[in-house]
């Protein structure tokens, strides 16, 4: 873990700005809609899937770094 540093974090910060930038420009009504159905959803069902997502993340992260 030591090797990752500022530059990583900001690297990977840029991404998730891009990432959803581009989302936002191709598709918005599409997100607009998901959002409505996130809105709808039981706050447990959005922490488990936000569990989910961070475990997945991290293991891409691990993989792709180790």
């Amino acid at each position: 873990m030591s090797g990752l540093g500022i530059a990583d974090f900001l690297t990977a910060l840029g991404l998730v700005f891009v990432i959803e930038g581009v989302l936002l420009a191709v598709i918005p009504e599409a997100l607009r809609r998901m959002v409505a159905a996130v809105m709808t959803q039981p706050v447990d069902a959005l922490r488990i899937g936000g569990v989910a997502s961070a475990l997945i993340g991290l293991l891409i992260v691990w993989l792709a770094r180790g």
